[in-house]
């Protein structure tokens, strides 16, 4: 009986033993195998390298002063790891970019400032904290001033062609005043009113030698960061192709040269939907366009 009780003491200490020693294995591979997917994962992540050189408008990013190159590198990394974002950007710009392009260069306005609408609204209509509204981001005052319509059911801030043309007038101006297109873009964020007290208290007019508030501080190092990864965006590791862009929508341009009281009715007589006219006349703010005193073109899809 003595012996039978030992023999179960010994078998159980064994099996206790071996739970054990299986268990510390278990636990270091495991243990192993977490640290080596973490290691893997740290080896992934990795500042993208700044340009040697850069310019904006044709004048020059002084990226050889300390604190230009914290100041581009800080809004650099912070859109690089933006990855969906810039995607998403990527696939607007083959839409967006095309039209921008071509009224900066009929204004004679540098092609770079089609990187300061991205910084403004990412491509899209979207409306500020503050209530500035459209591609390019005009207030509801100012608008009217760059040759915005701006009422209940028409608003320009909200076309492309008319916004952008409108941003260029702005950029002209402030350019005039300030004399470099670096100034221009900093007071399209902080006004020229803004810049141009900032700028006689500090006494230079140069974007890169003032203390701005912090907004307008980041802001042409965010213009800057879009310029760099949207131009270089398969060195930098957005690959995309031509069919995962987003084409434009082949459309023909309607007359409106009277007061339309249905537009969801017109959409239908004129052989499309309310949604389609909406979405490819976003000026378009109501159910119903009223003319007053000159005729509208309005986009529909092509037959």
């Amino acid at each position: 009986m003595k012996s039978k009780s030992a023999l179960i003491i010994v078998f159980v200490l064994g099996m206790a033993a071996g739970v054990f020693i299986v268990s510390q294995m278990a636990f270091k591979e495991g243990g192993e195998e977490k640290k080596a997917k973490n290691n893997q994962f740290a080896a992934t992540i990795s500042a993208p390298k700044l340009p040697a050189a850069m310019t904006f408008a044709g004048e020059k990013v002084p990226l050889e002063r300390q604190e230009i190159r914290e100041q581009f590198d800080r809004e650099l990394i912070y859109n690089y790891y933006s990855q969906g974002h810039i995607l998403y950007l990527l696939k607007l710009s083959k839409r967006f970019f095309p039209i921008i392009e071509e009224r900066l260069k009929a204004n004679n306005v540098p092609d770079d400032f089609k990187y300061l609408c991205v910084a403004e609204s990412n491509l899209q209509n979207l409306t500020s904290r503050v209530g500035a509204q459209g591609y390019w981001q005009f207030m509801t005052t100012t608008g009217p001033g760059y040759n915005l319509e701006i009422r209940q059911d028409v608003d320009d801030r909200y076309n492309i062609i008319k916004s952008t043309d409108a941003a260029c007038a702005y950029l002209k101006q402030a350019y005039n005043k300030f004399g470099n297109w670096t100034a221009a873009a900093a007071s399209y964020n902080c006004g020229q009113g803004g810049y141009n007290g900032q700028a006689t208290f500090q006494q230079t007019k140069n974007y890169y030698d003032l203390l701005l508030p912090d907004e307008t501080n980041k802001y042409i190092f965010r213009i800057l960061s879009f310029k760099h990864i949207m131009s270089n965006a398969e060195e930098l590791g957005f690959k995309l192709t031509d069919e995962d862009l987003y084409q434009d929508i082949p459309t023909r341009t309607v007359t409106v040269n009277s007061s339309i009281s249905n537009l969801a009715q017109w959409a239908i007589d004129n052989g499309t939907t309310y949604k389609m006219v909406k979405r490819l006349n976003p000026w378009l703010r109501s159910r119903a366009l009223v003319l007053k005193g000159k005729p509208y073109e309005v986009k529909i899809p092509s037959k």
